[in-house]
């Protein structure tokens, strides 16, 4: 069984016009995607999905950040997906993300506006992180698994 990560690419992404590119990066490095959703994020799905977050002075601007516009969820799946898909993010500072990640190539706008870090994206952190952020934004019925023609091929 294949390990499932949530990524958000955030309001930033969006209004850039970057979903397809980013979306490009995780299918070429051989990432299957399960379940993809258009949506504007509400209050209570900021609150779950950054609950640690909640009780510290920043959080507004990242609920207002979060919520400000449209996002696009994402269910992406492989093997070891979670550290692979981290890796190709890059930092969360986009001034401190490498060359050839995606904040490091995408994020070359101001970090901030209105104190809050605008950083295109987000990926879940560990697979109990990704199994609580999945639930968050995706019923299970939304949740497509499938065999790839790869799949089929090598089996």
């Amino acid at each position: 069984m294949s390990q499932k990560s949530l990524v958000l690419i955030k309001p930033d992404g969006v209004q850039r016009r970057l979903v397809s590119t980013i979306l490009q990066r995780f299918e070429t490095a051989g990432l299957k995607l399960h379940a993809l959703k258009f949506l504007v994020a509400t209050t209570e799905q900021s609150r779950s999905h950054y609950r640690e977050h909640v009780d510290k002075g920043f959080y507004p601007m990242v609920e207002d950040y979060i919520t400000e516009g449209p996002i696009v969820a994402l269910v992406l799946s492989g093997g070891s997906c979670i550290p692979k898909i981290r890796q190709m993010v890059g930092a969360t500072t986009p001034a401190e993300a490498a060359p050839g990640t995606i904040r490091g190539d995408l994020a070359h706008q101001p970090m901030t506006q209105g104190g809050a870090l605008r950083n295109l994206i987000h990926a879940s952190a560990s697979p109990e992180e990704a199994e609580h952020e999945l639930g968050v934004w995706f019923t299970p019925d939304e949740i497509v698994d499938y065999a790839l023609l790869d799949d089929r091929l090598h089996s």
